[in-house]
């Protein structure tokens, strides 16, 4: 795992348990700078049209769609990768070839500072920070990487092959957060789906838990919060719904059978190949969410 200059042990330790265990191998890698695309390349080969580019501000971020055949339009589902700078192509491509199937175009933007995408990545951004500021500044950069999130979905809504009134918001881990921050956002979206999103931080990190309470208090769309029972802790599923259902705003939780035998294969493995388990609700869900 890639470590940040002068981080600290709390922090390290933050990092290594929470936010950097899931989705892949590579997971939590700092990009290369050889120029090279590398694996995004394996998953663009037969999936047009495949590598994209759009702003965030000032960055120039990069990204990949998968649609299916034909001129649409399609539904969209724009998908959060976790905290890794080099989201697994292998996982990805499993959720895009499995999105594309059931008729929805799978759009996932890579954040700044993640595979190749311009920007500070934000593990060196909140490094910088005194180990006391380190969490509050992690929830901070949270919010600051959402204006990417906000950016891929405007920029999907004006391709020709994408229905602008069917856009949702998916992603796990750290993208699962990112999705109940999007969420939050008057962006007029159908519906949200939050793989296990703090299930390694929520303990921790009293700060994220007010966050997240507060976007799902205010959220503007339905969610659904799904996980796997062995993940590395459900309480945010069922805290950020019963916070939802005292706000009375609609929503779905449900929390799934095991998936494989550790938590690592409950958390990450469940959201990029659980398919069989969690794909007929989420289905259902984006095709007729809760009003």
């Amino acid at each position: 795992m890639r470590r940040s200059r002068d981080v600290g042990t709390s922090f390290e330790w933050l990092v290594r348990a929470a936010l950097c265990l899931a989705l892949g191998a590579s997971a939590c890698a700092k990009p290369s700078d050889d120029g090279k695309k590398g694996a995004l390349e394996e998953v663009d080969a037969g999936h047009e049209p495949g590598e994209v580019h759009f702003r965030s501000g000032p960055y120039l971020l990069r990204g990949f769609v998968v649609k299916p055949a034909g001129a649409g339009p399609f539904p969209v589902v724009v998908y959060n990768h976790g905290s890794e700078a080099e989201p697994s192509i292998e996982w990805a491509g499993a959720l895009a070839d499995w999105f594309r199937g059931h008729g929805f175009v799978f759009f996932m933007p890579y954040r700044r500072g993640s595979l190749g995408s311009e920007g500070p990545y934000w593990e060196d951004v909140v490094g910088r920070h005194p180990v006391g500021e380190r969490v509050r500044a992690l929830v901070d950069e949270m919010d600051a990487q959402n204006a990417d999130v906000v950016a891929a979905i405007d920029w999907i809504r004006e391709q020709p092959y994408a229905d602008r009134a069917r856009v949702s918001v998916a992603g796990c881990s750290f993208g699962g957060i990112q999705t109940v921050l999007t969420a939050e956002k008057d962006l007029g979206l159908s519906a949200a789906v939050d793989f296990a999103g703090a299930s390694a931080t929520w303990a921790t990190s009293p700060e994220l838990q007010v966050r997240l309470k507060k976007a799902v208090s205010d959220a503007k769309v339905p969610v659904f919060f799904v996980q796997a029972q062995n993940d590395y802790d459900t309480t945010p599923s069922r805290a950020l719904a019963e916070a939802m259902a005292a706000a009375e705003k609609p929503h779905r939780m449900r929390i799934f059978p095991r998936f494989g035998t550790t938590p690592r294969e409950g958390h990450g493995k469940f959201c990029g190949y659980g398919m069989n388990a969690w794909g007929e609700d989420v289905l259902l869900f984006l095709r007729q969410p809760p009003r």
